[in-house]
């Protein structure tokens, strides 16, 4: 999914809104909606730009060690299968 503004703007926008400029304009200024920013707020509060890049990379890693994982399942359960025990 392609996300039209990056964690860094994100960012950038929190810290705006943290510098005393009015939400409803900050949205309009930059073209997104009030549920939006505080989508973002709950994600990225307090956080700079490196623990956003941070974040994205454990979740990427934790999502490749899902994916391991249930490889690993189901070559469990194939094994189970092939010699005959219930899986």
């Amino acid at each position: 999914m392609k996300k039209r503004f990056t964690d860094e703007q994100i960012i950038g926008f929190l810290k705006q809104a943290e510098g005393g400029i009015a939400i409803k304009d900050l949205c309009r200024k930059h073209g997104f909606s009030d549920a939006a920013f505080y989508t973002w707020r709950k994600k990225f509060g307090g956080m700079e730009v490196a623990d956003a890049k941070r974040l994205k990379a454990l979740e990427a890693e934790n999502s490749k060690l899902k994916k391991l994982l249930a490889e690993s399942l189901l070559d469990n359960d194939a094994l189970k299968v092939a010699l005959g025990r219930k899986p």
